[in-house]
């Protein structure tokens, strides 16, 4: 076998269902070989998160050089970045190794409400990341704080998507799992704004879906497939994994990247 790899820089879930841990899993569902970059240890359960520790960023480098150097990456994402000094870090790796295509999902807030990034380094995501991805992957809150305003209506949904593309990268997917009418999500591509139908489901365990959705979407870019293919059947898996959520810990239970695989069960 000889899959693709894909990189994922982002932090760690001690309770395996957001950051790396869903990023890992989402990419061998896919078949694409999963590699890592931690940028932060957080402590956290489906609960909430305690406490987060950021890497230095001499070894949040290191580690992106390692992997780049020997695997060679078909396509990469990013996660928790959590800090200004960790975003410049990242975005000098990513634009002195050409790493692309780049599916940048801007993690500011985990789902249980606790800050993921830094008020400060929010300018630094806009200037110095967005402008290197293929794709960036904003909720509806992520989306305001990269704009600076409020987005309620489907036709202000539609303007947020042109005006991130308009921060310099490529393409954009606002996400509507927090709009109060729909689930749909809206892309642009710099030429087209086109609606991607979501079914809202009945459940609180999300918990990792913005994590998984984007590294589906790398893994869909590693194998070649054009974005707006990447993305369509990136929408069907997460959709699987949010009905095939788990129902483990007392809070916002994971969503399951592993949903089509035949689990062992107890004898």
């Amino acid at each position: 076998m000889k899959p693709p790899t894909v990189l994922t820089i982002a932090g760690s879930d001690s309770g395996g269902g957001a950051g790396i841990q869903a990023d890992l899993k989402t990419f061998a569902a896919l078949g694409v070989h999963g590699t890592s970059a931690v940028t932060a240890v957080t402590a956290q359960n489906t609960m909430g998160v305690s406490g987060f520790v950021e890497l230095s960023t001499d070894i949040v480098r290191a580690q992106i050089d390692d992997v780049v150097s020997d695997l060679a990456p078909a396509a990469a994402k990013t996660g928790m970045l959590a800090s200004e000094e960790i975003i410049a870090t990242v975005a000098g790796a990513v634009a002195a190794h050409g790493l692309a295509p780049l599916v940048v999902d801007p993690v500011m807030v985990a789902k249980g409400g606790a800050r993921l990034l830094r008020d400060d380094a929010v300018e630094a995501l806009r200037a110095r990341l967005l402008p290197l991805a293929a794709v960036i992957t904003p909720n509806l809150p992520e989306a305001e704080v990269l704009l600076g305003r409020g987005i309620a209506t489907r036709a202000e949904r539609e303007r947020a998507a042109v005006d991130l593309v308009g921060l310099g990268c490529r393409a954009a997917i606002v996400k509507g799992g927090h709009a109060a009418d729909d689930a749909d999500d809206v892309f642009f591509d710099g030429a087209e704004v086109t609606w991607l139908a979501g079914e809202r489901i009945d459940t609180r365990n999300t918990h990792g879906s913005g994590c998984t959705f984007s590294a589906a979407i790398a893994a869909g870019l590693a194998w070649g497939r054009p974005m707006r293919r990447a993305l369509h059947d990136a929408k069907v898996f997460i959709s699987g994994a949010i009905l095939g959520a788990l129902e483990v810990g007392h809070g916002h239970g994971p969503v399951n990247p592993m949903w089509g695989v035949v689990p062992w069960r107890r004898e």
